[in-house]
């Protein structure tokens, strides 16, 4: 099993994404670390997430509030079974479309192999009528 920690940016409308083989705290700070060398530390960064345990600070381990917190980073949770609300969710069923549907891959190597082919193509054609045309058939909110 592998996990993909990605985020999207609306206003310069590109994809980015890692792939691990655990989707845990850890990662998930790595991940936004990354995220936040792509911009100047005086712009904020507003991420929305889902409800996965690895985004939640929790009492017990607060990793990921004061990380954010510290480097000018907002935090907004969509609701419980709400994902929907979340932009990125139209950007994974084009993903899916392009990369996952019908194919059987031999490794796990592979897979990440075209996912990440997947996300430079994607950067580079955002325009692309068909692509434009699976986002938005998935696009709700």
């Amino acid at each position: 099993m592998r996990h993909l920690l990605a985020a999207y940016d609306l206003s310069r409308d590109r994809l980015y994404g890692h792939i691990k083989p655990r989707k845990r705290r850890g990662e998930f700070l790595v991940f936004l670390r990354y995220l936040r060398t792509l911009y100047p530390p005086e712009v904020r960064i507003g991420l929305v997430l889902d409800n996965f345990s690895p985004h939640l600070s929790t009492n017990d381990d607060p990793r990921v509030g004061v990380w954010a917190a510290a480097n000018n980073i907002e935090l907004a949770y969509t609701p419980t079974n709400a994902s929907w609300l979340n932009r990125i969710e139209a950007q994974f069923q084009a993903l899916r479309y392009f990369t996952l549907d019908g194919t059987d891959h031999a490794s796990h190597h592979a897979q990440a192999s075209m996912i990440r082919r997947y996300i430079a193509w994607r950067n580079r054609n955002a325009h692309d009528r068909r692509f434009r045309e699976i986002v938005n058939r998935a696009k709700v909110a």
